[in-house]
């Protein structure tokens, strides 16, 4: 027999040996191979089972926050649509109150007046657009016609001043504003305020040129419209 395979049976037999010796330990001290390894597959199991619920309790989570989101979503969607339902019924109402003041206003009166005026400031600095209803009340049977006058009451400088339309309007634009309607009639005009200037009160003075229906002069202070 050659000396090699001689010297590796040594070398395996001393290895068997010494790990026989270790297992004798183990056992002489308590420890069961068979019960270790029985041990350790409970744990696997158990380790397993609860990787799976808490991959069950991920998937439960997101199916939750998605239908949270979708309720979310819903409720945008139901609110936007009663937000926009309300401001419908507002235009309705605003309008039937529109008509009501034309046809039968609540002081009684008859004849031509300014209905409504609403200033809003532009995107540019010291520019305004203004926007005036005329209407004629309770007499329908004839067209009116004639001529807006306007002016702008403020202080400059510490001193009164008051600026014509004319002197507001942007260049070149014609300041003649004339009217001719049956019922009512809106006009939107662009309002350029002076460098230093303060402007308080408009005054609206609309010049009849039709016979039995009078002129009338209205005057309101200075104060923005939300749109």
């Amino acid at each position: 027999m050659p000396a090699w395979v001689v010297r590796s049976g040594l070398v395996v037999a001393v290895l068997l040996g010494a790990y026989l010796t270790f297992e004798f330990g183990r056992i002489q001290a308590g420890y069961n191979v068979a019960d270790a390894f029985a041990e350790r597959q409970a744990l696997t199991w158990e380790i397993e089972q609860l990787e799976a619920a808490i991959e069950a309790q991920k998937e439960q989570i997101a199916l939750l926050e998605t239908h949270r989101n979708i309720d979310r979503a819903a409720y945008k969607d139901v609110e936007a649509s009663l937000g926009e339902f309300q401001r419908k019924i507002q235009e309705q109402r605003d309008a039937i109150e529109f008509y009501r003041g034309i046809i039968s206003p609540a002081d009684g009166g008859r004849g031509l007046r300014v209905q409504d005026v609403k200033l809003v400031k532009t995107n540019e600095e010291g520019v305004y657009s203004l926007r005036v209803v005329l209407v004629q009340v309770k007499q329908h049977d004839q067209t009116v016609k004639g001529e807006v006058d306007f002016t702008v009451e403020g202080e400059q400088d510490g001193a009164a001043r008051t600026f014509t339309l004319a002197e507001l309007l942007p260049e070149n634009e014609d300041s003649s504003w004339p009217f001719s309607f049956r019922y009512f009639q809106d006009f939107e005009r662009q309002l350029i305020m002076p460098s230093g200037f303060q402007p308080q009160r408009i005054n609206i003075e609309v010049n009849s040129r039709t016979k039995s229906v009078e002129s009338v002069k209205q005057s309101y202070l200075w104060q923005m419209s939300q749109s």
